[in-house]
This record gives C-alpha cells, sequence and structure tokens, in this order.
C-alpha cells in the first residue's frame, strides 16, 4: 500500500505536539498545579485558550485531521510550549511554512572533484546523502571506523549504525549522549520528510531492530548540528579527539561532508 507523506506529516505533527504539551511547565506559564490524578503538562482546553484558538480547532491538530495551521498560530504554541529554535523550525515545518521537501537520495552520483577534497582531508571525513547514507569515506575514516568498507550499501546509514552496530558504539565513549544527539539532528534534518517511503521504512527498521531507539525517537527531542569534540576508543591508536564540522558542498544537493580535525 503507497505510503501517505501528508498522512505521516500530520501524524508527526499530532506526536509531536502531544509529547511538547505533556513537558510545558504550568508554573511558567501562570497555571495551578496539576491535580495528582492527572498528567503533567497542559490540557487541551488550557492550550486553546492561552494560544488564541478554539479547543475544536486544537483537538483536530493533535488528531491529525486535513487542517492548515498559520504560521502565527504555530508560533504562539511554539512559545506557549516554550520550544527552542530548532524544534520551532521543525514545527513550523511540520506545518508546511518553512523550507522544502527534503529529497531521499541515497547513493547518487558525485562531483569526481568532490571525491578527490574527501580523499585529500589528512583527518576522517565522509559524505551523508539526505537520508543520512554514507555514500564516501576517505582512508582516515576507513582506518577509524575499519568496519566501513565491508559493509554493504543498504547498512551504510549513519543513523542505523549508530545503534545497531556494536563495534561503533564499543568506539565512542560517549554513546548514550551522542547517540540521543543524532536522532534530534536527523529529526530536524529531515523535517517533513519523515512522510516519504524511505525515512519512515528507516524509523520503522530501527525502531524494531534497537529498543535504545525507539525510546528515544519516542521522546521526540530536536537539535541543530552545532561543531563539537567527538572522542573514540580506537583499538589501536587509543583514545583520539577530533572536532567535527559538517560542509554542504554546493555542488552536491542533498549531501554533507562530515570531517573530524585532530
Amino acid at each position: 500500500m503507497a505510503t501517505d507523506p501528508d498522512r505521516l506529516r500530520r501524524d508527526e505533527l499530532a506526536a509531536f505536539l502531544r509529547a511538547r504539551r505533556a513537558r510545558v511547565d504550568r508554573a511558567a506559564v501562570n497555571m495551578p498545579p496539576a491535580p495528582r490524578s492527572r498528567v503533567p503538562g497542559l490540557r487541551r482546553e488550557e492550550v486553546a485558550a492561552l494560544a488564541g484558538v478554539s479547543v475544536t480547532w486544537y483537538t483536530w491538530l493533535e488528531q491529525a485531521r486535513p487542517i492548515n495551521p498559520s504560521r502565527s498560530v504555530l508560533e504562539a504554541i511554539a512559545r506557549l510550549f516554550g520550544l527552542s529554535a530548532p524544534e520551532t523550525d521543525y514545527l513550523l515545518r511540520l506545518g508546511g511554512h518553512a523550507g522544502g521537501r527534503m529529497p531521499e537520495g541515497g547513493a547518487t552520483a558525485l562531483p569526481e572533484q568532490l571525491r578527490h577534497l574527501l580523499e585529500s582531508l589528512p583527518g576522517p571525513a565522509f559524505l551523508l546523502a539526505a537520508d543520512w547514507s554514507i555514500v564516501a569515506w576517505n582512508a582516515a575514516y576507513a582506518r577509524l571506523y575499519s568496519r566501513i568498507s565491508s559493509l554493504g550499501e543498504a547498512e551504510r546509514n549513519l543513523l542505523w549504525l549508530v545503534f545497531t552496530d556494536p563495534a561503533l558504539r564499543e568506539l565512542m565513549p560517549d554513546w548514550q549522549a551522542q547517540s540521543r544527539r543524532f536522532a534530534g539532528e536527523f529529526r530536524a534534518a529531515v523535517g517533513p520528510a519523515i512522510g516519504t517511503a524511505g525515512m519512515s521504512d528507516l524509523v520503522a527498521r530501527l525502531s524494531e531492530a534497537s529498543a535504545d531507539f525507539a525510546r528515544v525517537w519516542a521522546e521526540r527531542d530536536v537539535e541543530t548540528f552545532s561543531s563539537r569534540e567527538r572522542v573514540f576508543d580506537h583499538p589501536t591508536d587509543g583514545r583520539v579527539a577530533y572536532e567535527e564540522h559538517k560542509l554542504v558542498p554546493l555542488d552536491a544537493p542533498g549531501h554533507q561532508l562530515v570531517l573530524y580535525l585532530a
């Protein structure tokens, strides 16, 4: 049966709103504490009153009804829920108000010059497609993560490997924090494209294969990438530290160059 991207986008919007509504600090929005018998956060009626919309309309949003929320209303809800900038952007994109649909692309043809650049970098580096497939890498990355060269194309997805490959988990001493961050960054990068067949299939397979991923994904955290230190426990070189950066090559739309500086 064909996947309906718009329906999946609305489902994700509804689930994201429900998850964030439950996290609202009632005191921060001048509401009295909830009775002990109630779940934390705000009721739908309270959200509607504080955001200036009807209860029916907001309920329809959380029921994934085919309605078109305005940008101003979604921004009001974002402020009410105390969403961060990445979370607000994610909410707006789910509502159809920011950015375009992200391509599903996997291993498409890459400019030869981009491959030359990748190979010339002294530190570990690799290219990510829009769906986070690892489509190319240099010798330094193959030394850091030796399994990359032996994996089949279907397995070479960064999110999949982070949550399912024991060897990569052992390589990352801070796996708990980093894996959670990867999930949030993937959600932010994919946005409404989560409704495409390839993306939804990846999430479904990962949720089945990894209880850790299923739990983290259900929390619906959103993070944008920022350059940071990455630490690895290499079986030969011991503990090594890099500064991680991401660049977007203009001649390879939908791809990201991930590079590590010593």
